[in-house]
Parts: structure tokens; sequence; C-alpha cells
């Protein structure tokens, strides 16, 4: 499970900055770490300028890997860009939940 933590105001997992994030509708976060590289992708049969990260996936699985900004972007209104402001308070955190379950408990 991934650690998520504010430092300075600005959202880390497992100690990796995130630079940027994006959110869809059907729950999935994808949070940029790393710029990878900038190349021409095809998508949906035509050429896009493309940036691909490395970061985290919050999917049907948790994962660490790279992932195209193309390929989200395509998406449509399905997905957006998080809010640099809102990066500290998006995705989804386990451990939060942890924290009321012992809070209710008691």
């Amino acid at each position: 499970m991934a650690k998520f933590e504010v430092k300075k105001g600005k959202l880390h997992i497992d100690g990796k900055k995130v630079l940027r994030g994006w959110e869809s509708f059907n729950g999935w976060y994808w949070f940029a770490t790393e710029k990878v590289c900038e190349q021409t992708s095809v998508i949906n049969g035509k050429p896009m300028k493309d940036t691909v990260w490395f970061g985290f996936v919050q999917g049907l699985e948790e994962e660490w890997g790279n992932f195209s900004e193309a390929e989200i972007k395509s998406l449509g209104p399905r997905v957006w860009e998080i809010p640099e402001k809102n990066l500290p308070y998006s995705g989804r955190r386990k451990q939060a939940t942890k924290k009321v379950r012992e809070r209710d408990a008691v």
C-alpha cells in the first residue's frame, strides 16, 4: 500500500513529489511524479503530441508505472486534471479509513 503524505503543501506518494494528477468519474487516479519523455503517439488512429509520465495509478489495482497523458486526454470529459491546490486531498486513502474506524470504535 502506497504512503500518501503532504509536505510543505505538496502531495508525496512513497516519498516522491506529485507533479500533476488526473481523476476520472469511475474513480481512477493518475499521479505523475516524473516526466519520462515527449513523443508523438497514435491515439484513436490519429497522431497526437504526448507526454509519457512515470507515477502512481489507482485503478482496479494500485501500481507504479508509465502512462500516457494523450491517452488520458482521449477519454474526454470523463477525466479531468486535478488542480495543483487540490492534489494534497486527492486519491483513495486507505489509511484515513482505518483511522476513522479506530476512532469510531472507541
